[in-house]
């Protein structure tokens, strides 16, 4: 592994870091954080959520088990750009099919290791996430990495949910179908669940799968009217980049969606939509929270999980709706991470319960949504299939 070809970080604060590239030679820019997670780097490089993000990984020895195909969470490597401290030459895991190193170069990926990652996550959690570029190869320079940090933008009003998005409908599992009324109960599945996907990672879709839903996912940007025609079980929201107040048309598509009482479950970006939509406010975090290691408070039982975290922005407690029951916060900073509406059957959860490797601690949150579908269909009053315009 050569370590020759230099690479350049800087921050829009003026702050440089250097040390080699070890995907493409080329530049990028975006909004810079930190995650605290010891394992997991593919499924997170390849999580949408971290779209328009440089991610720096806190964890010093990176890249030992090299990179499956089984385990991403979309088909392609979504963020800005990587830091690490050290790559690891050997990747001996016998579920590997190319190391770290190879699979950033074919996804054109710009990446640096040689980092004093310590140094940097320090400096972010004194001046909250900033704009940074990398630039690497023969051309890298810290005037040039500068430059472009200070030009890129902040995510703050950024719809990104329609740039991660599928462009069509589809359905999951992806070798199967469903027609409007068809009787899909013949595959195994019970339940119809329709998937906002807003960059949705495929362990949500798994996970679905695997607790007997048949899912049809549709792009974000899909109005209610459309979404309704497939005459859903139930509804989720996935997570996603981004600020969720720019994604106006989701808040809207949402908001006639609760009228019908079909039951929604929202993750991340969809915890902050469902919110959006029944009167809250969300704001930018200083930091966010981004990690596999968060503790967070049922407040019903008091009882504390560990949680997966990738989110910067945040569901205020500022002129909080009435409609709107908290169930969790976090115990790093009280902010909101769980919430129920009071009048219709829908919940959400900020962080990641579907998190791959872990942790798994939320799992339940699912099993929830299963039991709000099964008694929503038991119910004598069936859901509004269509909306009343």
């Amino acid at each position: 592994m050569s370590k020759n070809r230099i690479a350049v970080l800087a921050l829009e604060d003026g702050s440089v870091f250097s040390g080699h590239a070890i995907g493409c030679d080329g530049e990028t820019s975006g909004e810079l954080i930190f995650n605290t997670a010891m394992t997991g780097y593919q499924e997170i490089l390849t999580d949408p959520s971290y779209a328009r993000q440089i991610v720096t990984l806190t964890y010093p020895h990176i890249g030992n088990t090299g990179v499956n195909t089984e385990d991403m969470e979309s088909d392609r490597l979504w963020a800005a750009g990587l830091i690490i401290r050290e790559l690891s030459p050997v990747a001996s895991s016998w579920r590997s099919s190319s190391s770290l190193s190879e699979y950033l170069k074919s996804q054109n990926a710009i990446a640096m290791a040689g980092v004093d990652t310590r140094r940097l996550t320090r400096l972010l959690r004194d001046k909250g996430a900033l704009r940074g570029a990398i630039t690497a190869g023969p051309h890298a320079s810290a005037e040039r990495s500068l430059a472009l940090a200070r030009r890129c933008p902040t995510l703050t009003g950024m719809d990104l949910a329609q740039e991660v998005t599928c462009t069509r409908t589809y359905c999951w599992p992806l070798h199967s179908g469903h027609q409007p009324g068809s009787a899909f109960h013949e595959s195994g599945h019970r339940h119809h669940v329709l998937v906002y996907d807003f960059g949705v990672k495929q362990n949500i879709l798994r996970l679905l799968e695997k607790s007997g839903c048949h899912l049809t996912v549709v792009p974000a940007q899909t109005p209610a009217s459309e979404a309704l025609i497939h005459e859903p079980d139930g509804i989720f929201l996935s997570n996603g980049p981004g600020d969720p107040a720019a994604c106006g048309y989701a808040i809207k598509a949402i908001q006639d969606i609760l009228e019908t009482r079909i039951p929604v479950m929202g993750i991340c970006m969809g915890h902050q939509l469902l919110a959006l939509a029944s009167g809250a406010k969300t704001v930018k975090m200083r930091f966010g929270h981004h990690g596999a290691n968060h503790p967070v408070q049922d407040l019903g039982s008091g009882r504390v999980m560990t949680s997966s975290q990738n989110h910067s922005f945040a569901v205020s407690d500022e002129d909080f709706p009435l409609c709107l029951r908290v169930t969790h916060r976090s115990l790093f900073d009280g902010s909101i991470q769980g919430l129920e509406h009071t009048n219709f059957p829908a919940f959400s959860f900020q962080g990641h319960p579907e998190a791959s490797p872990g942790p798994h601690d939320l799992l339940c949150l699912f099993d929830r949504f299963i039991a709000a579908i099964e008694t929503c269909k038991e119910a004598a009053e069936t859901p509004i299939r269509e909306l009343r315009l």
